[in-house]
Parts: C-alpha cells; sequence; structure tokens
C-alpha cells in the first residue's frame, strides 16, 4: 500500500552530537543549556535515536506527543524514535544525556537490550520518579560510562557496554515497578511481539487477521490472549495506536486530512473521518482545532 512521506521531520545522531558520533554519545552537562538547534526549537520532530537523561538541575519545558512536560531535578527521562518533540523553553541544565540508535541496538551483542521494557516503552512513557538511592545509582553508572567514553583503553567498547546494560536494566526494574507490568509468560511474550508487530505494520494491516497470520495463530487465539493480558481487545489495541499517530499527525503536522489519512493506510479519507470521531468522539478536524485552540 503507498504510505505518504511521514511529514514530521526525524533528526538524527549524528545531526545532534557534537563529536559527530552516529551510533552511541555520552554527554555530561553542567549548568549549560541542553543542545537546542534553530531548525528543531518550536518545531515538531522526531528523534532516530534513543534519549537517556538523567536531569539533577533544570526546568526546561517541552512536549512528547501531546503532553507537555516541565522537567523537574533528580528525574530520569527517556524517549523512543517514533515519539514527537517540541522543545518550547530551553533552560540551563545539569546532568547527564545518553544516545544511541536503532543501529547500535541491532549489534548482535546487544540483543538483550532491545527487549528491555525502558527500550520497548509499551506504555509510550517519558518519565520516572527517582529515590534518592536511584538517583545515587544512576548518576554512578552514567560517571563511569562518561569516563569510559573518554578513554582509549583495550576493551572499551565491551566496558562501555557493561556498563550501558547495568544502567538500562535497572531502568527497566524501575519502568516496570512504575508502570505495573506483569512478569514475562508465554502469553505475555505474544502481547509484546503482538506490540511490536503493531509498531511495525500499523499503517499496512488494520485488522486483527493480518497479525495473527504473521505470528502463525489463529484471530480467535490471538484475541482471546491479548484480551487476557492486557485487558484491551487485539482491535483496540490497533486502534489504538493508529489513534496515537493520528492525534501526532493532527497536532504537530499541517498536513490535510486527507494526507494523513493516507499515511495511516486509510485509502478513504471519509473513512479514516468516521473511524476517528468513532473512537474519539470528535471529527480529526474538531481535534485538530481543539486542540490548538487549548494549546497556542
Amino acid at each position: 500500500m503507498n504510505q505518504v512521506k511521514d511529514s514530521i521531520p526525524k533528526v538524527s545522531l549524528a545531526q545532534s552530537s557534537e563529536s559527530g558520533n552516529s551510533l552511541f554519545e555520552i554527554q555530561q552537562v553542567t549548568n549549560v543549556k541542553a543542545r537546542t538547534h534553530i531548525s528543531t526549537f518550536l518545531t515538531p520532530h522526531r528523534k532516530d535515536y534513543y534519549l537517556l537523561v538523567l536531569l539533577r538541575e533544570g526546568a526546561s519545558r517541552h512536549w512528547i506527543d501531546m503532553v507537555p512536560y516541565v522537567l523537574t531535578p533528580d528525574t530520569f527521562y527517556f524517549t523512543t524514535p517514533p515519539q514527537v518533540h517540541v522543545k518550547e523553553e530551553a533552560q540551563p541544565m545539569t546532568g547527564t544525556l545518553i544516545c544511541f540508535t536503532e543501529e547500535f541496538l541491532a549489534f548482535e551483542e546487544n540483543q538483550l537490550l532491545k527487549q528491555l521494557p525502558i527500550i520497548q516503552n509499551p506504555h509510550n512513557g517519558h518519565e520516572l520518579l527517582l529515590t534518592p538511592d536511584d538517583v545515587e545509582f544512576i548518576d554512578d553508572i552514567c560517571k563511569k560510562i562518561a569516563t569510559e567514553y573518554e578513554q582509549k583503553h583495550d576493551w572499551k567498547n565491551s566496558m562501555l557496554l557493561a556498563y550501558l546494560r547495568v544502567l538500562l536494566i535497572h531502568l527497566s526494574r524501575l519502568y516496570t515497578v512504575q508502570f505495573k507490568s506483569r512478569e514475562q509468560t508465554t502469553d505475555r511474550q505474544l502481547l509484546k511481539r503482538f506490540q511490536s508487530l503493531i509498531e511495525e505494520n500499523y499503517t499496512d494491516l488494520h485488522e486483527v487477521a493480518g497479525y495473527a497470520n504473521l505470528l502463525n495463530i489463529t484471530a480467535g487465539h490471538l484475541s482471546e490472549v491479548i484480551k487476557e493480558q492486557s485487558g484491551k481487545t487485539a482491535i483496540e489495541h490497533i486502534h489504538g495506536r493508529l489513534v496515537l499517530e493520528s492525534k501526532r499527525l493532527l497536532f504537530h503536522s499541517g498536513n490535510s486530512i486527507k494526507e494523513i489519512a493516507f499515511q495511516l493506510g486509510f485509502e478513504d479519507a471519509s473513512y479514516f473521518n468516521r473511524f476517528f470521531k468513532r473512537l474519539c468522539d470528535q471529527t480529526p478536524m474538531e481535534y485538530r482545532t481543539a486542540t490548538r485552540e487549548m494549546y497556542h
């Protein structure tokens, strides 16, 4: 199915990095403004990399998707590539920023990291609240990563990866507690796989049967397991992802309703209008108008 090109621009790590590194970077900043390029300030954009931030001091304002945030000290912030960013106000900050790309996670030795909750981000989260012990632990690991990053020792990459694994596992434990995820079971793994397939295919596959075929199970079995594991039906997961992306594009892009409908795999804009209104109690244009009047 033909798709309209994403109207929300992407910023690469190579563009954002001070060192030009295109796979992995860490920065420790003290009472300075975070990097804010003119091309992205006040402009909706996606990052094509994962961003982790331990904020020790600062109070900048920004948006992730349709949610505004004022950053607070001793809080951990994270974003994943599909999320839409808008930098609204950049105040001086103190903290640590870690960035890495999908390509970095694709290395064979990094396969474990791809499965962690902080990377999968099934709840579309953005911040983790920390105890003083959490802050001390995470700050210590970040300092070790930063120190190793600047060295030229043998096995430097192996040491960096070891520290990063410890950090991401610790963050995933916090994520699991704060977002109340359940333990992994066979059925739970099926839910995760289903959610991952939705992320990869939501513009092309809008029906449960299509995902059941990819998973080599019946649509009935898939629906039963997903409902039991998540409390939502399989089609609600599919529709929820379409609605999220619809809202992102309606809120952040200037694309017409017809263009957004085609980008999301709807061949008929009128059907997209009916779909959105049924799930959101507003037409796409009503949503766009109401949200922009509320926040602008």
